[in-house]
């Protein structure tokens, strides 16, 4: 290995370890996460000394997302090489020191070291390097957000590149592959599907329509077709589900994000890329929860005055539960009175 290799591959390390010590866990995967804003300045300001021109591209909607662009000095008669990677992370948890970079062996470790903070920074320092040495090549960096979840810095860069005059003739990918070349990496589809049931009491069931029997049901076939997909290159695969909100009442809705991976194509690997899955991003809102409370409550009370359940069957309930005390738990007898009882009774009337 040539001393100028050397150089590199030691700079290359040493970039890795300062950017594993930067918190960029994206917030899509992890409530409250850093998110990308400092790693992207630190990057920034780096590539600003070395003589590239740098934008910082937002994604659309999305504050505090950004993502980086680096344009190396040159003509744009030069072929134009885009360096694309991410520099987001998925979350740390169960990792005791994730932000810790340490060497063992050949092998650097800290939460985003191959994934890709290792192939950011190769290309960083190699990017660096050419420029250095003139290399008739215009460099762009295309650094960005969010790959670990929705990928709105990618599309935003995309769409950001050619109002910055940059029409790649190649891109190069760092997102590792155990060293293998890879022409390209599966894309993805996320499908969210929604089943609306009728909600009910868990003592009425044939009230209700069960949404989680359906998202069941659905899951099961999502499993009879996956093998099919696979068998094409793809994959086929249920990652998140939600339903219900109570163990008492018959669930509506229930939701199941399915994520769908495809167009896998690989040289000198085997390995399935992955695919990313996102969660409906909508949480349950306090209106929709306090409707479904209300139209509860309104079968309750229609329950309530069905001739099945005639009001009085509450004072019924509560003399019947006294009789019970006082025929077989003679110690509790002489500490409950009927105002006592009221309340239960009250409560079993309500169902």
């Amino acid at each position: 290995m040539s001393d100028w290799s050397q150089d590199v591959g030691g700079a290359a390390v040493d970039l890795t370890s300062t950017l594993v010590a930067i918190d960029s866990v994206n917030p899509g995967l992890a409530a409250g996460a850093a998110g990308e804003s400092a790693i992207v300045e630190h990057l920034r300001t780096r590539l600003d000394r070395t003589g590239f021109t740098t934008r910082i591209v937002q994604s659309p909607g999305r504050d505090g997302r950004p993502s980086l662009v680096a344009v190396g000095p040159g003509p744009d008669t030069w072929p134009t090489v885009v360096l694309n990677g991410h520099v987001d992370t998925v979350g740390v948890a169960g990792m005791a020191a994730p932000f810790e970079p340490r060497v063992d062996g050949d092998r650097l470790r800290g939460r985003g070291a191959a994934d890709m903070k290792g192939g950011i920074a190769a290309m960083v320092v190699a990017a660096e390097t050419l420029v250095a040495h003139g290399a008739p090549v215009r460099l762009v960096l295309a650094l960005v957000a969010d790959e670990e979840d929705a990928n709105v810095g990618s599309e935003a860069v995309i769409a950001a590149l050619p109002g910055m005059g940059v029409r790649p003739d190649v891109c190069v990918i760092a997102e590792p592959t155990d060293l293998a070349l890879a022409r390209s990496l599966r894309g993805f589809a996320v499908v969210g599907v929604r089943f609306t049931g009728r909600a009910a009491h868990s003592s009425q069931p044939d009230l209700g329509i069960n949404a989680v029997t359906s998202l069941g049901r659905f899951l099961d076939a999502v499993d009879r077709a996956a093998p099919r997909v696979r068998a094409e290159g793809g994959d086929l695969m249920v990652t998140l589900v939600r339903g219900g909100d109570s163990a008492f009442v018959i669930p509506d809705p229930g939701r199941v994000p399915r994520r769908a991976a495809y167009d896998e194509q690989r040289l000198g690997s085997d390995r399935a890329g992955r695919g990313r899955g996102t969660a409906d991003p909508r949480p349950a809102s306090p209106d929709r929860a306090g409707g479904q409370s209300r139209r509860l409550a309104t079968r309750h009370r229609r329950h309530r005055r069905c001739p099945r359940r005639p009001a009085r069957r509450g004072a019924r309930q509560r003399a019947d539960f006294r009789r019970a005390l006082l025929d077989g738990g003679p110690a509790l007898a002489g500490r409950v009175s009927d105002g006592d009882l009221r309340p239960l009774g009250r409560r079993a009337a309500r169902g």
